[in-house]
């Protein structure tokens, strides 16, 4: 069984809402059954869906942590009885439905993988949580396909830098929204001026421009974490048979459309979350990043973008960094300092 501290260390919500703070707290260490891993955490993700579980918005699914965190990588340090992938000191990365703000975690083995070797223990733990929401929402929901046009907006984020690079890997051409030229450059890193566009949704009309771009035809899937008014741009420049994929709504989930428009042009509009997925699904999609994703990181063709690293202490200082609008990439948490 391994033997295990009666206590860890996680981060706990004060005063949930907008004025909330983060806290590091010692609680009482969680069991695990036949099927669990336990993992010493070296580094955590932070992702949007942490501020808005800080602020009250999002609460964990049933039966998983209220310890937020969905995305970790780690020391194997115990495990079930009936655990065969992994063995204790193996290191691993793992997409979660919480709890990765701790110094310990659990979940099961079906969710995790091994590391890249090729890349540091941080850079792995910002890995799992985009990589599986752009590839479940991109490839498998999108259709995703050899030579066609992508546009993602947020692109300068964790999950717009990945679609970014899925895009210009697999797409024809692949636009970007962001804005100012500093957002605008660190986009364009990642992606050759031949197969990518970067347009400063400020100062520029993304919808003139991908008409411009595309000879009319509009694009054929985007990806889109905005919503609001974005739902009828998205639309107008989307094209025929084209796919509009909804993982976010930063400016509204209520919204108008011309369902006329969109049958005309036979589109398909459709959205998902990850985190309530249960763990069959993660264990699939974290099944294609092995397949897919993690070859092509061990080479460097893809990358993980990470910009900023706070130390366990600081994790308030890394939630203001991603709510300053300043964050480009992934933040991460260094459990171990």
């Amino acid at each position: 069984m391994g033997t295990l501290p009666s206590v860890y260390r996680a981060v706990i919500v004060e005063d949930e809402g907008k004025a909330s703070r983060l806290r590091v707290v010692e609680r009482p260490m969680p069991s695990y059954g036949a099927g669990d891993i336990v993992v010493k955490v070296h580094g955590a993700g932070v992702n949007r869906a942490d501020i808005l579980q800080r602020q009250g918005l999002y609460p964990p699914p049933s039966g998983a942590s209220d310890v937020m965190g969905l995305e970790v990588s780690g020391e194997v340090v115990a495990l079930g009885s009936s655990v065969r992938r992994f063995k204790r000191g193996d290191k691993v990365c793992a997409i979660l439905a919480g709890g990765g703000y701790g110094s310990h975690c659990v979940f099961p083995e079906v969710q995790a993988l091994p590391v890249v070797g090729s890349l540091s223990m941080l850079e792995n733990a910002v890995l799992p949580e985009v990589w599986c929401t752009v590839w479940s929402m991109v490839m498998n929901r999108g259709q995703f396909r050899q030579g066609e046009t992508f546009l993602v907006h947020g692109a300068s984020g964790g999950v717009g830098m990945a679609a970014l690079q899925l895009g210009a890997l697999y797409g024809r051409r692949v636009f970007g929204t962001a804005s100012g030229d500093v957002k605008r450059r660190y986009c364009r890193d990642v992606i050759s001026a031949d197969v990518g566009r970067i347009i400063d949704y400020e100062e520029e009309d993304f919808v003139s421009i991908i008409k411009e771009e595309t000879g009319g035809k509009g694009v054929d899937v985007i990806l889109d974490m905005v919503g609001g008014d974005y739902v009828s741009r998205n639309l107008a420049c989307l094209g025929r048979e084209g796919r509009l994929l909804y993982i976010a709504f930063l400016k509204g989930s209520k919204v108008t459309i011309d369902l006329l428009s969109l049958m005309l042009k036979r589109q398909t509009l459709t959205g998902a979350t990850l985190r309530v997925q249960p763990p069959a699904v993660k264990g699939a999609l974290m099944a294609s990043l092995q397949r897919h994703i993690f070859p092509l990181m061990e080479t460097g063709q893809l990358v993980p973008c990470l910009e900023r690293v706070f130390p366990l202490e600081r994790v308030q200082e890394a939630h203001e960094h991603m709510e300053s609008g300043m964050a480009k990439g992934k933040i991460a948490i260094d459990m171990m300092s």
